[in-house]
């Protein structure tokens, strides 16, 4: 089981590495907004979503990937919903 920081901190990593490389890591927040702001388009949403459902080991619905995957807190929140 995954606490609340170690969850996060997963997430920004796997952030940083598959859709931000050589980005600073202070630049992406908890609340950095990731579909409206570009940083994730819809197959990179996707590829977000097959990671966390792959790491987690949980189902994301549709609705839950346009609702849910706009902050790195909003994606742990879900996960933490989900558990």
């Amino acid at each position: 089981m995954h606490d609340r920081d170690s969850l996060i901190s997963e997430l920004k990593s796997y952030m940083l590495k598959e859709f931000l490389p050589g980005e600073d890591a202070s630049n992406l927040t908890d609340d950095t907004a990731l579909t409206s702001s570009g940083i994730l388009d819809s197959i990179s949403t996707l590829s977000l979503v097959k990671y966390v459902e792959d790491t987690f080991g949980l189902m994301v619905e549709a609705h839950e990937a346009s609702a849910d995957f706009d902050r790195i807190e909003d994606i742990a929140a879900l996960v933490e919903r989900k558990k």
